[in-house]
């Protein structure tokens, strides 16, 4: 009865989304309110896959030239008033800190919601001559952004990020940069995280305020709503003229530089709970999954049985796998469900009779299919399984976005599919803002971007009927 309960705790999606994201928060023990407003408590088993995803797009970045640094948390009022777009971009969202113990500050600090003016005032510093550039640095902090409401992993005041921040001698290569570190991002969420994104350009209304031009990977939740899952922002020179980032070119002329930036934040865990996740809770793609195979023995009083457990453990670690072994004293069936909450990609049952058949049993947490596996080459066979979870993790995400992506030819269509079929609807846009905004009051449906796969669908705008000049991807958005 006890797994049936734990079961029961969980809200079905179908019946509140909202509630059902909530619950697998906090009973998959991935995070907790605090008694901070609106600052979420990660606990240690959501810490750990960010840590995973930390951990291997780290490595990518290590590998495609980036180097980790890390700047100041306050910024002075006078550094981020600097770059006036970008200021106002973010003044509803900064939080200022006006004393330092009893004494009124001289000047305000604002705690980074971002941190351009930081990096660019180091870059002013730094860079002299073009054998100085390209300046390719990283960092992993935290920011602050004083959101009105907030929802664990997805909107918080205060949340966990990488932020890239580079510095080119010209426009080409600073595009080239934009472009790369966005595919970097796409690539990370196909591998790694097993969804399907679509990448394309912000409109205008939409791009990062201060920036030349943004880039954006969205992914498609369970409940049809849209995730901004990365963006990648091509500055030009607009930030380099207003911090006086020059450098001296092989003929020893004076130019600008040309600035890239690019962030995902634990939003994404956001995600990966909202993508992949069951009226049963979590399911994790095994490549960031902090467990990958939970070990159950079964009857472990009998002789012989805990000893083959925990060398079946040790073999599984020793091929490289995250393996956990559950010699508890509960039952067999609250362990299964509590790993089937925890998401854990495969369990293996292991008892007398499997022990006697030299066999033990496996689990599938994706789509719940059970099948014996000898233990003879048991690492390279979970190995081979888990693989095959991630391909098909993928394959249902890649369906679900499929099959939630409509069309639309005029505005009856699109507003009958926002109010009835939540999901992507692609339809023509003329490229005006104000016809932009005008379908955002009325429908609550965004522009979620301009995809590089460009599509003709119509010769006119879904909304004002004048020429339509790209086909863009709309959707209600977290």
């Amino acid at each position: 009865m006890a797994d049936k309960k734990l079961v029961e705790q969980i809200t079905s999606m179908d019946e509140d989304f909202a509630q059902w994201y909530t619950d697998i928060v906090k009973k998959a023990e991935l995070a907790d309110y605090s008694g901070v407003r609106g600052c979420m408590v990660i606990r240690p088993y959501g810490y750990a896959i960010w840590e995973n995803i930390q951990k291997n797009l780290d490595a990518i970045f290590k590998k495609t030239g980036h180097e980790n640094v890390c700047m100041p948390m306050f910024i002075p009022e006078s550094l981020l008033q600097k770059e006036k777009d970008h200021v106002e971009g973010f003044a509803p969202e900064v939080a200022w800190v006006t004393h330092g113990g009893q004494e009124e500050l001289a000047e305000r600090l604002c705690v980074r919601p971002t941190s351009e003016t930081l990096f660019c005032d180091h870059y002013s510093n730094v860079i002299q001559s073009y054998r100085d550039l390209p300046k390719l640095y990283n960092q992993w902090v935290s920011v602050v952004r004083w959101e009105k409401t907030s929802r664990p992993f997805l909107r918080s005041v205060e949340f966990l990020w990488q932020e890239g921040h580079t510095a080119h001698a010209t426009a080409e290569e600073a595009q080239e940069e934009t472009l790369r570190m966005l595919n970097v991002y796409a690539d990370f969420c196909r591998d790694y995280l097993a969804i399907p994104v679509v990448m394309g350009q912000k409109t205008d209304k939409e791009r990062f305020a201060g920036a030349k031009a943004t880039y954006t990977i969205e992914s498609l939740m369970h409940d049809g709503k849209a995730l901004q899952s990365g963006t990648s922002h091509n500055f030009g020179d607009g930030f380099a003229k207003a911090f006086n980032i020059q450098y001296s070119n092989k003929d020893n002329k004076l130019e600008y530089v040309h600035q890239t930036s690019w962030g995902m934040s634990t939003r994404i865990i956001g995600a990966i709970i909202m993508v992949h996740g069951d009226d049963n809770g979590l399911i994790l793609p095994p490549n960031i999954a902090p467990v990958q195979v939970v070990i159950v023995p079964v009857a472990m009083h009998k002789p012989g049985v805990l000893d083959r457990a925990n060398a079946l453990k040790e073999e599984l670690e020793n091929a490289g796998l995250r393996v956990k072994i559950d010699a508890s004293d509960k039952m067999p069936g609250w362990k299964f469900a509590e790993y089937e909450m925890k998401g854990v990609p495969v369990r293996i049952e292991i008892g007398p009779r499997d022990i006697e058949n030299n066999q033990c049993m496996s689990a599938r947490r994706d789509n719940g299919e059970k099948a014996a596996i000898s233990l003879d080459g048991v690492a390279d066979s979970v190995k081979a399984l888990l693989a095959d979870i991630h391909n098909n993790m993928l394959a249902k995400a890649t369906k679900l976005r499929d099959e939630k992506t409509y069309t639309a030819t005029n505005f009856d269509e699109f507003t009958s599919i926002a109010e009835n079929k939540p999901g992507f609807i692609k339809a023509m846009w003329c490229g005006d803002t104000e016809c932009e905004e005008a379908i955002k009051d009325k429908t609550a449906v965004t522009s979620r971007c301009i995809p590089f796969e460009q599509e003709h669908i119509a010769d006119t705008c879904v909304h004002c009927g004048k020429k339509a000049t790209k086909m863009v991807y709309w959707g209600k958005a977290y």
